[in-house]
């Protein structure tokens, strides 16, 4: 069973998505938040699987709620999905940075936030559709110099190659079929570079990939 937090200010909204979780067999929704103090002290005392965070929220908004939950290494565990209204919210970009997995406008399609839950369980990176690449792109902008390549000495060059697409904004599917392997072996080989890495999920593995100067603007195209 995949647990929830809901943190939004809006009870209206919190009810909605409520109902559509916990409709599922395999979601429930383990607790709710009116603000990012709240939400916090939840995530402490619930320890959810998922926390889908509202951007603006009073008290502590959810940007500055993520950066507490991601730094305690006792709730590493737990993923943080930023809802946003906008797809291009100023805050996203830190979100990320900050160990969010990912992000989600809030008139998402109900199957979309479905499958959004489930994967980001999966340590998948969860960002809207037609997001990716220009969130990536964002982060290509204002990413500081390259600190090199060392800290990636521990992978394999299939690993830095799947690491490098990664960064570039390919899904695992995407992939396999640029490297004419399975979506497994690919995946497979996205997880053996996260372990290495230490990378929560594919968000962070994507600011390494940039980071280490692995990947570069350049290549967005």
């Amino acid at each position: 069973m995949i647990r929830v937090l809901l943190a939004d200010d809006q009870s209206l909204v919190r009810a909605g998505f409520k109902a559509l979780l916990d409709a599922q067999r395999d979601i429930e929704v383990a607790g709710e938040a009116a603000d990012g103090e709240e939400a916090v002290r939840r995530v402490r005392e619930l320890r959810p699987d998922v926390v889908l965070m509202d951007i603006r929220m009073p008290l502590l908004d959810g940007l500055a709620a993520t950066r507490r939950i991601t730094d305690e290494p006792d709730l590493n565990a737990v993923k943080v999905v930023m809802l946003t209204t906008f797809e291009l919210d100023e805050y996203v970009f830190e979100a990320i940075r900050s160990g969010a997995s990912g992000f989600l406008v809030k008139d998402t399609e109900p199957e979309e936030l479905l499958r959004a839950v489930r994967a980001v369980v999966d340590g998948d990176a969860l960002l809207s559709p037609g997001v990716t690449r220009r969130l990536i792109a964002e982060f290509a902008a204002r990413s500081k110099e390259p600190a090199g390549a060392e800290p990636l000495g521990e992978l394999t060059e299939r690993e830095r190659e799947v690491m490098a697409l990664v960064g570039i904004g390919l899904s695992n599917d995407e992939i396999a079929r640029r490297l004419v392997v399975s979506p497994l072996t690919a995946k497979t080989h996205v997880s053996r570079a996260m372990v290495k890495l230490g990378a929560r999920d594919r968000a962070q593995l994507v600011v390494m990939a940039y980071e280490s100067g692995l990947v570069r603007p350049g290549w967005l195209g």
